[in-house]
């Protein structure tokens, strides 16, 4: 339907519904961006695909501009993917592993796309091509990192993330080798510092014989690695679980989920 040396009696799919609805032609596009609309009983979300004046074009029953409503995506960064790391400097749970920027990295972003949506999702939303336009992300996390990002198009969530990011708990798992100094979980949890200012109390415990399990605000580039080998330990691994009190639940490396409505951070 879309083609570089159109047929003239081709016409714009906006420019067709705005006739069949009486309506402006951004409208017309709005509603096909929110798949309202249909093209010989295929979902059609490209404003700009051409139909034939023999095709029928139908527009839902329940459209409405409503439900046209910015959505925010959590994905799960597998290890070796950039994400975030070209925006302004917002802190963030995935910076305590070494920020240092991979040359040519793949970049998180090219990984929201429909086919790596969690099938599970219990969000109830129904995945449409806007969802992946004009999305910011002001939660970044180093190549060498895995786990939660967030990439949002809700300019009230986008304010929340930039000017409270230092005020949100990140919780995250950290997998270490080498032997712990005596004491030094508790040094872990308060009495390391770090850049040399005294580190705020944080919350550390064991989930395994090699992991660590980490809940701290306000962290620094570079702050974890530091703070396991003050303990005699190194970093083998790091992966984010949760931001605020949004987790990112079961969701595979490489796929995401919608923030569910009553999901606040």
């Amino acid at each position: 339907m879309t083609d570089k040396n159109p047929d003239p009696t081709h016409i714009r799919l906006a420019k067709r519904v705005a006739e069949q609805l009486n309506c402006s032609r951004s409208t017309a596009e709005q509603f096909i961006e929110g798949g309202f609309v249909s093209v010989d009983g295929q979902v059609v979300e490209a404003p700009g695909a051409r139909v034939r004046p023999d095709q029928a074009v139908a527009v839902a029953p329940d459209a409405s501009l409503l439900e046209l409503t910015p959505v925010t995506l959590l994905l799960h960064k597998p290890v070796g993917v950039e994400a975030g790391l070209g925006q302004p400097a917002q802190g963030g749970a995935g910076q305590a592993a070494h920020a240092s920027r991979s040359q040519g990295a793949p970049q998180a972003v090219t990984l929201l796309n429909p086919a790596s949506h969690l099938a599970e999702d219990a969000s109830g939303i129904r995945v449409l091509q806007r969802h992946f336009k004009q999305l910011e992300c002001f939660t970044p996390l180093p190549t060498e990192a895995s786990g939660l990002v967030v990439y949002t198009q809700d300019k009230r969530i986008a304010r929340k993330l930039a000017e409270d990011i230092e005020s949100l708990e990140q919780e995250c798992i950290v997998e270490v080798k080498g032997d712990i100094a005596p004491n030094g979980l508790q040094r872990l949890c308060h009495g390391l510092s770090f850049n040399g200012r005294p580190l705020p109390p944080i919350k550390v415990s064991w989930q395994s014989e090699t992991k660590l399990r980490f809940a701290l605000k306000g962290i620094r580039p570079g702050q974890v690695p530091a703070m396991c080998e003050a303990v005699g330990l190194s970093v083998v691994a790091m992966k984010r679980i949760r931001i605020g009190r949004v987790p990112l639940a079961k969701v595979p490396e490489g796929q995401w989920r919608y923030l569910q409505p009553w999901e606040r951070f």
